[in-house]
């Protein structure tokens, strides 16, 4: 649980690091989102660490640190949507990796750790994407209009209907 607690932590500090810069309103609405069932699960991690009497853990400075000079970098080489799209998707994947390291490490924990291990993985893995080919970084408002599913229907009168709209 206090890997988790340190997880979270981490997880909140970057999507706040960033929110500023995103342009897109759907990008924007997307994290604005995770890091609000990020501070929810904190605060079920809270309740559950103060049962255990214990005050939890601290994200490792030197991860911190590296990922808040990492972010500043990039942001001030190219602010946009891209960059911050990369950077979300970069340190999700290295929590879902930390996080089933834990997983697999501690395989005796009681249940409720594990639980929260998993719904933090599950928080995670919203903003990341399982399939290569799948994904583009930018978002531009049609990620939630196009559907793979509608693409054997889909005809070019469709498609230029949709493009030439406002995703909004």
């Amino acid at each position: 649980m206090r890997e988790c607690d340190a997880g979270v932590k981490m997880g909140i500090s970057s999507i706040g690091d960033v929110l500023d810069y995103v342009k897109s309103d759907s990008l924007k609405q997307k994290l604005t989102d995770c890091k609000r069932d990020h501070e929810r699960l904190e605060q079920e991690l809270r309740t559950l660490l103060n049962r255990y009497q214990d005050e939890g853990k601290e994200p490792n400075p030197m991860a911190k640190g590296m990922s808040w000079i990492k972010t500043n970098v990039k942001i001030a080489l190219n602010e946009s949507d891209d960059v911050i799209a990369d950077l979300m998707t970069d340190g999700c994947n290295m929590g879902v990796k930390s996080l089933n390291k834990y997983l697999n490490k501690y395989e005796a924990a009681d249940e409720v750790s594990k639980d929260m291990a998993k719904r933090l993985i599950n928080l995670e893995e919203k903003i990341t994407v399982s399939k290569p080919g799948y994904f583009y970084s930018k978002a531009d408002g049609y990620e939630d209009i196009f559907k793979v599913s509608d693409i054997q229907n889909m005809t070019i009168e469709s498609y230029n209907n949709t493009i030439n709209s406002d995703p909004a």
